[in-house]
């Protein structure tokens, strides 16, 4: 009889002391073990977590933003030997019942990432017009550099295979973290799945840091970002994968 996977969920937490207690309720559900990262919460989050004896809690002393939260997750889930990790948001915008289709999903695949434009659910919200933008420009360029067919590039619904974490090497500490995920997921021919998730949006009014809340500064560093990232991978910013006889990853 084959042995039974075992998977591990990961929460960012900053500041959500009114979500905290139900999303962490509700995730116990469906997941083996929890890990939240508390990324230096000032609001009330860190004495909640306190409270609990059910998860696993990795604090930062200050915050350092979502990037370095999620790189912390995927250390945490190599050096426990976990068979693999489910990241999730702790502000209700993701459903955790819905852990067990992506545990599920990566069966076939490394890396498996929601969508929230591969299906529409009935009561989805409608996204904030610049994030709206900046998601399609951004998911264009990477379908095009890339050679992918992604439809949200930045949905913070993933799971991964433990042995895929070793593509990895995040250094954004920030919401632009997802870009050098892709390239480097890319360059070492991982097999990518999407699945539908619903759109939720709760937080209207997320900062994304400093000079980075104004949606154009904003897209001009992701452009920075991913620009890098194909650097660093050895491959031409310019390139337009479509026109490339090469093979690309397995998406589903």
């Amino acid at each position: 009889m084959p042995k039974r996977e075992k998977w591990l969920a990961a929460l960012p937490v900053f500041n959500e002391v009114g979500y905290v207690g139900q999303i962490l309720d509700e995730v116990k559900r469906y997941a083996d073990q929890i890990v939240v990262i508390d990324d230096g919460s000032t609001d009330g989050t860190s004495e909640l977590l306190d409270l609990r004896d059910d998860i696993q809690v990795l604090r930062h002393t200050e915050n350092r933003g979502y990037g370095a939260a999620l790189r912390t997750a995927f250390e945490y889930t190599a050096a426990e030997g976990f068979s693999g990790l489910v990241t999730l948001d702790c502000d209700g915008q993701h459903q955790p019942r819905r852990i067990p289709r992506f545990i599920e999903a990566a069966r076939s695949a490394d890396l498996v990432s929601g969508s929230r434009y591969l299906k529409q659910y009935p009561g989805d919200a409608e996204p904030p017009a610049e994030r709206l933008f900046i998601n399609r420009r951004i998911t264009s360029e990477l379908n095009r550099r890339l050679g992918l067919k992604l439809t949200d590039a930045f949905c913070g619904f993933k799971a991964y295979r433990t042995e895929a974490l070793q593509a990895f090497s995040i250094t954004d500490n920030g919401y632009a973290m997802p870009l050098q995920l892709w390239v480097q997921a890319v360059s070492a021919g991982l097999r990518i799945i999407e699945i539908p998730v619903p759109l939720i949006y709760l937080d209207l009014n997320r900062s994304f840091g400093g000079s980075l809340d104004h949606a154009e500064t904003r897209l001009a560093y992701y452009n920075q970002v991913l620009d890098q990232a194909m650097r660093e991978a050895g491959m031409d910013p310019a390139r337009d994968a479509r026109s490339e006889a090469i093979p690309q990853p397995k998406l589903g």
